[in-house]
Parts: structure tokens; sequence; C-alpha cells
């Protein structure tokens, strides 16, 4: 029960809240012990509502998985684990989550709750909203980073916040581009908002996402608050991401992938390397200013 528990609430995406990290590394603060912890206690505060928000759309969501190829295999949609051990699950995961947050600091707590209030309108409401369906994913990521800095008392810096929203939109745009193509006909069955979509449109949006994204980082590394706070040296990490984006795109275009964003950036490992190197760099960038 506890195993099925644990595979409904995803844990190979719990990845995506390694944003809350942001704020320490670029704060430079990366080295206090006490700051460490705390980004550590907000990652798993994260991980805990994200995991109660999957287990509330795959009760939400169960008639539709069964229709998919790959979602029909979710313990909830195959019958592995019952819509009501799902549902209480979630709850106490939510209420023990959400106590932790507020204890962890107010501004923390109220990042956190304004998280799960925004899965939970686009568990119910917003993912039937054409273009509002991917900006409340993108809005996610942005209240993880947010949350990431308050919990060690820095501000984000709105570059980074601008990136973000480019970043995610950049992957959740490509998934709902691999649904359509991997469904085909059958998408809007899956994911009824799918019918709004086309690869035609969605390939135009990603180009735009695309180069804002990789703009947004070259403004972001030249900028002067990045410069005077982080250090005059950050474009050196513009080719990682410049090389990490194209080859996503090469990824969703000739292999077909970016249906599960989190199992694309670690199973390429020319991706992954990518990743790994950009980080290394913008540490050591910043220990040595």
């Amino acid at each position: 029960m506890l195993a099925v528990l644990i595979e409904s609430m995803r844990p190979r995406q719990w990845s995506k809240n390694l944003i809350v990290f942001a704020g320490l590394i670029f704060s430079r603060r990366f080295l206090n012990p006490r700051d460490i912890l705390a980004a550590c206690a907000a990652f798993a505060v994260f991980c805990a509502l994200s995991g109660a928000v999957y287990l509330i759309n795959d009760v939400a969501d169960a008639g539709e998985d069964r229709r998919h190829a790959l979602k029909r295999l979710r313990p909830v949609a195959s019958g592995r684990l019952s819509s009501r051990a799902a549902a209480v699950s979630a709850a106490a995961a939510a209420a023990l989550s959400l106590t932790a947050a507020f204890l962890l600091g107010p501004a923390f707590g109220a990042a956190s709750l304004a998280y799960f209030v925004l899965q939970l309108a686009y568990s119910f409401l917003l993912k039937h909203v054409v273009i509002v369906d991917v900006l409340a994913i993108s809005m996610g990521f942005v209240l993880r980073a947010v949350a990431g800095g308050n919990v060690i008392g820095v501000e984000v810096s709105p570059w980074l916040i601008i990136c973000t929203i480019l970043l995610a939109l950049f992957l959740a745009l490509s998934k709902r581009r691999h649904e359509i193509v991997l469904l085909e006909g059958a998408a809007p069955l899956h994911r009824p908002i799918l019918e709004e979509y086309s690869t035609y449109l969605l390939d135009q949006m990603i180009a735009v996402v695309t180069s804002s994204t990789l703009m947004a980082y070259v403004l972001y590394s030249l900028a002067e608050r990045t410069q005077r706070e982080v250090g005059g040296t950050l474009y050196l990490t513009i080719p990682f991401v410049i090389y990490g984006i194209f080859r996503y795109l090469w990824l969703v275009h000739r292999r077909e992938e970016g249906g599960s964003p989190e199992l694309t950036l670690f199973s390429d490992r020319p991706l992954l390397v990518d990743i790994v190197a950009w980080a290394a760099a913008v540490c050591a960038l910043l220990l040595l200013k």
C-alpha cells in the first residue's frame, strides 16, 4: 500500500522542485549550513505538496487516464489504489506540508499556500482554458523559485523570475506538442484542451518562447544588478543554455520526446552533462566573485 501510494505521488517528478534552490545558489549562500538546511526543508515541503496535487489529479482524471497508453497504468487509474485512499492521503500530505511551510516562515508559508491553491485551480479549472493552462504551469515554477528565496530571506531577481516563466513555458508547450503527436486524433479524448491546439500553433509558440528565453538569460547575465550581486562573468554560461535548449528541441522534434520533461532531462546523457556543466560553471563563477 505504501509503495503504491509513493508511486502515485510521482517521486520522479520531484526534480521539478529543484528550482527552490535557485535563491540559495544565486545569492551565494550555498556554503551557509543554516541556509542549506532551510532550502532542503523547502524542497521537502514542495515535494510533499506536489505529491498531494498528483494524488488529487489522479482521482480527478482517472477516467481520462484509463484512455491513455501510459497513464492507464497509474495506481488510481489501474485500480491498484482506491480513489478514497488517494484523496485521504492527499489531504493529509497537504495539511502536514503546509503546516511545516508556515513553521519555516510566514513568507515561505504564503508562497507554498499560493502554489497549492494554484495547483488546485489548475486541476479543476485552468487546465481547460487554452493558453492559460500552460501559463498556470509556468507560474507554479515561479512560486517555487520565490518560495526558495523566501525561506532563506533573499529577494529573487526579477530577471530570474522571467527566465523561470519562459523556460517553464518552453517545457509545457513541448509537452503539449508531444501529447498531440503521440495520441494523434485521440488527443482530445485524453486531454480536452488539446483540441484547441495544433502542432503548427505549438511550434510557433515554442519558437517565440525559445528566442525569448535565450534573450532573457543573456540580458539577465549582463544586467547591472546581476553583475553587482552575482558577478560580471555569468555571461560565460550562455553557451550551456543555448546548447541545452537546442538539444531539447532536437529531442522533441527528432526523437518525439518531451512528454515527461523530467525523464527527458535526466535520461539524455548529453543534455544531463550540459545541465551539470552549467550548474558547476555557475557555482564556480559565484565562488570566484
